[in-house]
């Protein structure tokens, strides 16, 4: 019987080739199903890393504690005069919670790339793969919230009531940097050389998000910076955070609306974006 024979009677029958490519909707629906083997790989993985390590689970909060107190060091004495008054909790915040986003772009990256032998050996949706590596990057995140919200208000000696909107913008988050995951996997699937410029990438992101700085204490008045301040997604969630954490900071109405609307966005061109190459994601 002929190959076109064989794929026809297999399509009829309710069968479909290794590594095919379902329609949207029953992709999407297979992944779902499939969550918790996503959560259980992330489990596992975790779990394996944090044994690797002498410190375990202290190491994913003595990194973004490390990198503040240095940042701290650094840039509080360049800034002197012109550094924000809740230079401290400001500064952590935004470290933390960009150890998270970089960790989910950095990991998705490598999720189709570095799991070949899984992925040739089950069938399965490949979006599982980038999912379960933001799951990791999160179980890693979970234990650091806590310790950030007591640590600043320690430093601040004040809890504000906008805390409750913390657990909504770190859902956002995980959505967003599920998003960046997926597109990430797929690029570096399309062009490997990707992942030789990834920590260039996610240095210059740290950079360029505000995370040490705020643009009113550093002299930039320019409407024009403000702007473009503003348009990026990862500055706004910083932004959003240090609202509901910080005193001096309120949750404004822009970085909300631009958060929402790259989070989805995002998302919705990600899950586009890998679909259509899901044939693709097994490397002879």
């Amino acid at each position: 019987m002929a190959t076109d024979d064989i794929q026809s009677y297999a399509r009829a029958n309710g069968l479909s080739l290794m590594g095919s490519r379902p329609p949207l909707g029953q992709y999407l629906l297979e992944t779902w199903k499939r969550k918790d083997f996503a959560w259980t790989l992330a489990s596992l993985n975790k779990a394996a890393e944090n044994a690797s390590s002498r410190f375990g689970m202290w190491w994913i909060l003595l990194v973004p504690i490390l990198q503040s107190i240095i940042f701290g060091m650094l840039i509080g004495f360049l800034l002197g005069r012109l550094r924000d008054p809740a230079f401290i909790p400001y500064l952590f915040t935004g470290v933390f919670l960009y150890t998270f986003v970089s960790g989910t772009f950095t990991s998705g990256a490598t999720s189709i790339t570095g799991n070949q032998g899984l992925i040739k050996s089950i069938n399965f949706p490949r979006m599982i793969m980038p999912m379960a590596e933001v799951f990791k990057q999160f179980l890693g995140f979970l234990p650091s919230i806590p310790i950030l919200i007591l640590f600043v208000a320690l430093i601040t000696q004040s809890f504000k009531w906008q805390l409750v909107f913390l657990p909504l913008i770190l859902a956002l988050l995980v959505v967003f940097g599920f998003g960046i995951a997926l597109i990430a996997a797929r690029l570096t699937v399309d062009v490997s050389e990707i992942g030789r410029i990834i920590p260039f990438i996610t240095r210059l992101g740290f950079y360029a998000s505000g995370v040490f700085f705020h643009p009113a204490h550093i002299g930039a008045k320019s409407e024009v910076f403000n702007i473009i301040m503003n348009a990026n997604p990862v500055y706004c969630f910083l932004m959003l955070a240090r609202g509901t954490l910080v005193p001096g900071y309120e949750l404004e109405q822009i970085h909300w609306i631009i958060a929402l609307s790259w989070t989805f966005g995002v998302l919705i061109v990600g899950i586009l974006f890998f679909w259509r190459a899901e044939e693709r994601y097994v490397i002879e």
